[in-house]
């Protein structure tokens, strides 16, 4: 991410009303905004296939999984997102076609650029989602992911890899990890041709 030029100190609300005007996207991070860089075929791929597990996985029940283009606000520390995925079974949610603010669970790609940030500031964020159940990070290099689960106020971490089952509890979605790099353009190192 990169901090764009723009009024000095926003609230969520200009940004809002500005972010709309702009031909790219920002997050917004108490107050300032920062343009998002664009995503590889691997990262969109990779997005794509978890979007359509989940999609399928949910349909028919009241919970939605949304794409990057759909801001995420967290209120408690002061900043918008767009994540790569998100689950929102709140009813709060369907309100705002824009932004959401009560997800179960939250996808990053990760990327050599935004990898730190993703496991850092970011995950420190959304840890004050109390709604957050689950943050998934999927690595582009390899066949690994990485669910970060709460349970009661602490996290705990379940490494995936080759030949594991991918477990959202949040959702009840079990399937193979392989599910999520199948019919890539190009292979992650580690998988299986």
């Amino acid at each position: 991410m990169v901090k764009t030029a723009a009024p000095p100190s926003f609230t969520f609300g200009h940004y809002l009303e500005w972010e709309n005007r702009q031909p790219m996207r920002h997050e917004f991070i108490r107050g300032e905004v920062f343009a998002m860089t664009g995503a590889s075929d691997l990262h969109n791929e990779l997005s794509g296939n978890l979007y359509t597990l989940l999609r399928q996985h949910l349909r028919g029940t009241e919970c939605r999984v949304f794409m990057a283009d759909v801001k995420l606000r967290v209120e408690a520390a002061d900043c918008g997102f767009y994540p790569d995925l998100l689950v929102t079974c709140a009813e709060s949610d369907r309100a705002d076609r824009h932004v959401k603010r009560s997800p179960v669970v939250v996808v990053e790609v990760l990327s050599a650029s935004t990898a730190a940030f993703d496991i850092g500031e970011k995950f420190a964020a959304y840890r004050q989602l109390v709604s957050l159940r689950e943050y998934v990070l999927v690595d582009q290099e390899r066949i690994r992911i990485q669910v970060y689960r709460r349970l009661n106020e602490q996290w705990f971490v379940d490494s995936v890899g080759p030949g594991e089952q991918l477990r959202l509890e949040s959702v009840g979605l079990k399937c193979p990890v392989e599910r999520v790099y199948e019919d890539l353009s190009r292979a992650a190192p580690g998988a299986r041709s």
